[in-house]
């Protein structure tokens, strides 16, 4: 078991039913932290659960549909419900959608928008007054496609690309106010449930971006993104502090 340098830390992790952002909770609650899941639909609360029941640390899964105005905050009134502060929020729910400019709809806009940018403002803005005095933590969970901009990525590169922003903005204005440090993590294309469906016409796509990755050509894997956000949680970590930290095998250097 990893030394427990999380003991007894308030963790919420949005859209970690699977993917990322489960392997997120996974570790962070094997250093000891309570990790409260979001999922956003009744139909994925036994997935949820059953995780929940899993980490090593008591924890709890919430439903809350991030993309929704209400849905930040019911989620941080249930981790405050159960467990009375939040130390720790990872901003991972978002949601991609590849298509060719001229293709991209206004309901993609919607979709995308709604989650992966407001989502993140206003469960943000929700934890700010449950954050410890200090030695709280943010992780905003951006991608790779934000700086390094590929093709039919025009709204879900934008979205990601307002996450950057927010994190260094927040990064300057938020530490001396509510004892909090905001950083960013980037993956790259990373081994999910997701990626094991899309299909081989879609992995046919990506292969040339996985065979030019400088550590290796593969996707990345999930607990590598986990590490990454892990160590930024770390109460070590306190002068780290409007960092994008790149966990892609070197696929995108700044």
């Amino acid at each position: 078991m990893p030394e427990q340098t999380l003991q007894d830390k308030i963790a919420i992790v949005s859209g970690s039913s699977s993917g990322i952002g489960a392997e997120i909770g996974r570790e962070l609650a094997s250093r000891g932290a309570h990790v409260v899941l979001n999922y956003p639909y009744a139909d994925l609360r036994a997935e949820a659960d059953r995780l929940a029941e899993s980490l090593s640390a008591k924890s709890i899964a919430v439903e809350a549909d991030i993309s929704t105005i209400h849905g930040p905050r019911k989620l941080v009134d249930a981790a405050v419900r159960e467990f009375g502060r939040v130390d720790i929020l990872v901003n991972n729910a978002a949601l991609a959608i590849n298509k060719p400019f001229e293709e991209q709809t206004l309901d993609d806009w919607n979709r995308l928008v709604n989650l992966n940018g407001r989502g993140t403002f206003l469960l943000t803005q929700a934890i700010l007054d449950h954050l410890p005095k200090e030695g709280g933590r943010i992780v905003n969970i951006v991608s790779i496609s934000s700086r390094e901009a590929p093709p039919m990525q025009t709204i879900y590169a934008g979205s990601k690309g307002m996450v950057d922003s927010f994190t260094k903005v927040w990064a300057k204005e938020l530490p001396r106010k509510y004892g909090v440090t905001v950083n960013a993590v980037s993956p790259g294309p990373t081994m999910t449930e997701g990626f094991a469906q899309a299909g081989e016409e879609f992995m046919a796509k990506i292969q040339p971006v996985i065979d030019k990755t400088p550590v290796g050509a593969r996707l990345g894997r999930t607990q590598e993104i986990a590490f990454a956000v892990a160590f930024l949680c770390e109460p070590r970590a306190s002068w780290v502090n409007g960092t994008h930290l790149m966990a892609n095998g070197g696929l995108y250097i700044q």
